[in-house]
């Protein structure tokens, strides 16, 4: 998605089509399946050192509390930024302090809320980021505290979730759905959601359904599917445990399998859905996969300077679904993706987006540093 090398490469999407792009986004009804977390940011106060007297303990001093819709509300927020005229959230968080909070960041953004249940016997997902500022001036992340509901949905709150999927499917343009958690079933994409999203994409394989999870890819069917190189070489290993040597399996696992394994995992979750599949490959860029023929590496855009990669995987999610629902092909959506990613992981201690100027303007430097403006 970008790398800290200062050369560019050609961009596969042309100017015109870059601008025709973001002036669909404006008119785009976008549907949202997912968990929907809150980010905490708790910043520290730089020097303080403060020990409770109880415990002995260093008690940590917070000066500034920030909020952020996190997960899912991570492709929301890149989406919004993007331009896109209205989201639809189908999510569960709970009735309690987080939620607020949640629901105050959420209600900024171009959101209908309608179908966003809130259960008072559920926690409300919250990722808790304690910064620390370092002499250099950059803020670390601290041991994060994560707070969630870990059983099932009842049948009855699942029953109501697909009830409301299948409304905001066919009221929408196109469909993103966030897989956030590794437990299996304790989400709100259980395999109840999952088996309705699948009759879904077969029945209207017109419509735009993209699926970013990452611990179960390899269960979805009737979709276009979006992972790193870790998730898509398990999805492909699940799929086919027997036929996976230990290696290969431990090399998804840690996330550093070479490019012709990868290739191959994606082009057989390709071929499953019959609908092209997305790897993202940091600074090697994304990996496009079509249902048949060869698949394409669409190259980064390299950035300078520090990055922070936090959230990269949503920006480039987000640049995926604006770029196929104004109707670009597969290689010029990985091509806007890797633009948005650039941009946001050059925001630090944040998770970031991009706006079209800035877009814009990336997209003129890449163009300009490779001989085409």
């Amino acid at each position: 998605m970008a790398s800290g090398d200062a050369r560019f490469g050609k961009c596969p999407l042309e100017r015109e089509r870059l601008e025709a792009i973001l002036r669909a986004a404006p008119r785009m009804t976008v549907a949202l399946v997912g968990d929907l977390f809150l980010d905490r940011y708790l910043h520290l106060v730089p020097g303080a050192r403060e020990w409770s007297v109880e415990t002995g303990l260093e008690a940590y001093q917070v000066e500034q509390v920030r909020n952020v819709p996190g997960a899912l509300g991570t492709v929301m927020n890149n989406l919004a930024a993007l331009g896109v005229g209205l989201l639809v959230p189908v999510s569960v968080i709970g009735d309690d302090g987080h939620g607020y909070d949640l629901l105050r960041e959420v209600r900024k953004l171009p959101v209908d809320l309608a179908h966003l249940l809130c259960l008072p016997e559920r926690l409300t997902p919250t990722y808790t980021k304690p910064l620390a500022l370092q002499a250099d001036g950059t803020w670390k992340e601290l041991n994060r505290l994560d707070v969630r509901t870990r059983r099932p949905l009842s049948e009855a709150a699942t029953a109501e979730l697909m009830q409301r999927i299948v409304e905001v499917f066919h009221s929408s343009d196109g469909m993103v759905v966030l897989d956030q958690l590794v437990d299996a079933d304790q989400g709100v994409v259980n395999r109840s959601v999952r088996r309705l999203l699948a009759a879904l994409g077969r029945e209207h394989p017109e419509k735009l359904l993209l699926v970013d999870s990452r611990g179960f890819l390899g269960k979805f069917e009737a979709a276009m599917l979006k992972g790193n190189r870790g998730e898509v070489v398990r999805a492909a290993a699940a799929e086919h445990a027997s036929g996976h040597p230990s290696s290969v399996r431990q090399a998804g696992a840690e996330g550093e399998a070479p490019l012709d394994l990868v290739e191959a995992a994606l082009a057989g979750l390709a071929s499953k859905t019959g609908r092209p599949a997305f790897c993202t490959l940091g600074s090697d860029g994304i990996l496009v996969a079509p249902p048949s023929g060869p698949s394409q590496r669409v190259p980064a855009v390299p950035v300078a300077g520090p990055i922070d990669i936090v959230g990269a995987g949503d920006a480039a999610t987000s640049g995926l679904v604006l770029a196929m629902l104004a109707g670009a092909s597969p290689v010029e959506a990985a091509a806007l993706a890797n633009l948005v990613a650039s941009i946001t992981i050059q925001q630090l201690g944040t998770t970031g987006t991009a706006s079209p100027d800035q877009i814009r303007q990336r997209w003129e430097a890449c163009a300009a540093a490779s001989g085409l403006a």
